[in-house]
């Protein structure tokens, strides 16, 4: 199994998908790396699997609302995604704007989740969360059967 494969295999059991699973639940996700995100979203929109949001979604997490079909997502009154710019690290280390990161979330997420973004200000350093009834007008609600 090659690196790529056991980086996302590890990265699915961490959204809680196994092999005798069919359904996967995201719940404490707090991101990470963009590129990660839209591979293990890519092969998991090919597996058809039925995702429930059930938590924190947060920063790449979001990404999976543009990546997968709405029919394929659904999320719980629990459900709360966090957005915000992406960054990356100077040359000390420290965190700074990544416009071109930034350019490729937003050109993931579906039009009204942008559109929802830009009322709140866009995409900045702060943390902006969408959850609760803006989130189920969006996607939605899981069934007791998810």
């Amino acid at each position: 199994m090659g690196v790529r494969a056991v980086a996302l295999s590890a990265m699915l059991l961490c959204f809680g998908v196994s092999e005798s699973s069919a359904t996967v639940r995201i719940a404490g996700d707090r991101g990470g790396r963009i590129g990660t995100y839209l591979e293990a979203f890519a092969m998991l929109r090919n597996t058809g699997e039925t995702v429930v949001i059930d938590g924190t979604c947060l920063s790449a997490c979001t990404l999976i609302l543009g990546m997968l079909p709405s029919g394929q997502v659904c999320v719980t009154g629990r459900a709360r995604l966090g957005f915000h710019a992406a960054w990356r690290p100077d040359r000390s280390g420290r965190p700074i704007r990544s416009f071109m990161g930034t350019q490729v979330l937003m050109d993931a997420y579906p039009p009204k989740v942008r559109n929802w973004i830009r009322r709140k200000g866009g995409l900045s350093s702060r943390m902006i969360y969408l959850r609760g009834r803006e989130l189920a007008a969006f996607f939605p609600r899981c069934r007791a059967s998810r």
